[in-house]
């Protein structure tokens, strides 16, 4: 999907310390954020509405706190993912988990009302677009070791340590 061809959507890239993120919005709220190495989503850097410029500055903004340990949740910001009724519900219970702390996929299958959904929540998991603010790298597997994650499992790892997480060496 290419961004710059909507005229309300806005696009920029961010330089982290995990690399260079792509980060875009709508009118209604962030839309995207992706991982350098993140080959099947691609966003142009499109200037957009004001509305949307708004959205994507304040991401930025918060993004470049989060980096500079001195943001630890992302509540203020209007986001306005992409997904299906199930994949909502397992994003929105991702961002209830707090920061620093990890949950399981079955923490998260509960949590939605869902138990027997593990595998289902990790699909939702790894097609979140919103990584980061909506925190899906503080799913870890059951058994404390860190798995798949559509930056990488070494920038899961430098996300968590940034949040004071010790985690289990794979």
């Amino acid at each position: 999907m290419m961004l710059s061809t909507q005229a309300n959507c806005a696009s920029a890239r961010l330089k982290t310390e995990i690399g260079v993120l792509q980060i875009a919005a709508s009118d209604e709220g962030l839309v995207a954020v992706v991982f350098p190495i993140e080959t099947r989503r691609h966003y142009d850097t499109a200037r957009g509405s004001t509305i949307a410029r708004t959205h994507l500055d304040a991401a930025m903004s918060a993004l470049q706190e989060y980096f500079a340990e001195s943001r630890t949740d992302f509540e203020d910001l209007t986001l306005a993912p992409s997904g299906t009724v199930f994949q909502m519900s397992v994003w929105r219970a991702l961002r209830q988990i707090p920061f620093g702390i990890t949950k399981s996929y079955g923490d998260i299958a509960r949590a939605i009302g869902n138990p027997k959904g593990v595998r289902a929540v990790g699909l939702a998991n790894g097609k979140n677009p919103i990584p980061i603010i909506v925190p899906c790298h503080r799913v870890i597997g059951s058994n404390g070791k860190l798995t798949g994650f559509g930056g990488g499992v070494p920038t899961k790892r430098r996300l968590l340590e940034l949040e004071g997480v010790r985690t289990l060496a794979e």
